[in-house]
């Protein structure tokens, strides 16, 4: 059975198109932001040693997963929506440990200067995508959306 954009409740579209646009405006301001050099600096950056690489292409294949799994779950397949929260997960842990100078390098981080401002600061960052994740699980008509074997 094909699904049709009726048949897609709409916390679940809106919650599947909130990630993808939310992943492309980012990618597009960051790039806006840092202008040509400052992309080519960052990039050339995280070539200098080979941990820095590892967690750039890390970076890069965790933003194709999270528009993977934004299609997924808006075709109704359950497994989008638990891979957007792992990989929401494995994002919250990175930003957490980096931020507090657990673990190095430190390629993507948030300024605070108490690990109680870096807390503070991490939830505001992962609140949108929070909210996102309370879509996919919270009203009961995305529940019976995944629930119903798409």
């Amino acid at each position: 059975m094909r699904l049709t954009a009726a048949d897609v409740p709409v916390p679940v579209r809106i919650a599947g198109m909130a990630i993808i646009v939310t992943r492309c405006l980012s990618v597009l301001m960051l790039a806006a932001d840092l202008g040509y050099d400052g992309l080519a600096d960052f990039v050339h950056r995280s070539a200098q040693a080979w941990d820095s690489t590892l967690i750039f292409i890390a970076s890069q294949l965790l933003f194709f997963i999270e528009l993977r799994c934004a299609i997924r779950l808006m075709r109704g397949d359950n497994r989008g929506r638990w891979g957007y929260v792992i990989s929401q997960l494995l994002v919250v842990t990175y930003l957490l440990l980096a931020s507090l100078g657990w673990i190095y390098p430190e390629i993507f981080s948030l300024r605070g200067d108490t690990p109680a401002a870096v807390i503070h600061a991490l939830c505001l960052h992962k609140l949108p995508d929070f909210l996102v994740i309370l879509l996919l699980f919270l009203p009961v008509s995305s529940r019976q959306f995944f629930q119903a074997g798409r």
